[in-house]
């Protein structure tokens, strides 16, 4: 095979979850780029309609599905669908995510449990739906979208997010698990460690920090829409079949400052 074929996606069948918007809708564009018929799913049907007309109209076949993925009925449904319509489950991209801003003494425990079950719970109930199938087919592609806020400690003046930072922390260990769980099966499990991009969830923490963040990236700039989808598609690619339980980090190199 030659190099350019192995990153193809052509005939690929893939679920990106909060694919209707920010970087589910960046990746999801990617996959349909490389040839990937994309299942977009998150709690607004209408983001994800939208983004499956501007996927079809790549010359892919797309399905917009309503989901909250902390609930299984709603995860078992996609499934089942994504099958129907396409007979596999070749990727899935465990993107949903939700975050809460409150110092540690001062954060409610119910939102803690909101970040928690989405990025934790929802990952994990997506994960096995789907890995059922993949099993099955022995073989898969799991990409779980985690943080640099997951790699350690931040600066609460920076980014008071104790429950998100530690939802991110714990989809890595997840990924690793999960990969040593799954590999028998021809299944791999990477992660993506974005850093600032300008989406809906980050808009406060950039405004509010932008001149900072630049400046403690070594690139001075923050990501772009075109700087997440290449790594997305590589990992979903063949080019990536010998790598799993892995993390790759996508900031500028901020976090070696």
């Amino acid at each position: 095979m030659r190099v350019l074929e192995m990153f193809s996606l052509k005939g690929k069948t893939a679920i990106v979850t909060g694919g209707g918007r920010g970087l589910g809708e960046q990746i999801a564009e990617g996959f349909a780029e490389a040839g990937a018929n994309v299942v977009v799913c998150s709690r607004k049907l209408e983001a994800c309609i939208e983004v499956r007309n501007r996927l079809e109209a790549l010359g892919v076949k797309s399905l917009a599905l309503q989901c909250d993925v902390t609930n299984p009925q709603d995860v078992q449904k996609v499934v089942e669908e994504t099958v129907k319509a396409f007979g596999k489950i070749d990727i899935l991209v465990n993107n949903s995510g939700a975050t809460w801003g409150a110092p540690v003494v001062d954060m409610p425990f119910d939102a803690w449990e909101k970040v928690m079950s989405v990025n934790v719970n929802g990952t994990f109930l997506m994960s096995q739906a789907v890995g059922k199938v993949m099993i099955e087919q022995n073989a898969g592609k799991i990409i779980n979208i985690s943080s640099v806020a997951g790699l350690g400690g931040i600066d609460p003046r920076f980014m008071d997010t104790i429950g998100y930072n530690t939802s991110k922390g714990a989809i890595i260990t997840f990924t690793k698990d999960l990969a040593a769980k799954w590999g028998p099966h021809n299944i791999n499990v990477n992660s993506i460690a974005p850093g600032f991009f300008p989406t809906k969830m980050s808009k406060v923490t950039i405004e509010r920090g932008g001149d900072y963040l630049k400046d403690v990236t070594p690139l001075k700039r923050i990501g772009t829409n075109n700087d997440l989808k290449g790594v997305a598609v590589f990992l979903a690619s063949s080019a990536a079949d010998f790598i799993t339980g892995d993390t790759i980090i996508v900031d500028g190199g901020m976090h070696t400052s």
